[in-house]
């Protein structure tokens, strides 16, 4: 009867397999998705065009800025 005792409180590897063997898919499938990489190319002549672009915009709207302020005091005076 000893034996069976002991038998009884350890639980036997068939027992166990099946938890251990969802985690581990588990674990595995999380750290399968983790590895996943989206690459996405530009064209580097499109990419600088558009560069360009914006920095011409963005210096028309300093200069229209600067081209309103003194206008707008000539006219305050």
């Amino acid at each position: 009867m000893a034996s069976n005792s002991v038998s009884s409180a350890v639980p036997m590897p068939s027992q166990a397999a099946p938890w251990l063997r969802r985690l581990a898919v588990t674990v595995l499938a999380v750290a399968a998705s983790a590895c996943v990489t989206i690459n996405i190319y530009f064209p580097a002549a499109a990419a600088e065009k558009a560069a360009d672009r914006i920095i011409d915009e963005v210096w028309q709207l300093r200069e229209g800025a600067a081209a309103e302020t003194p206008a707008a005091q000539g006219d305050s005076k």
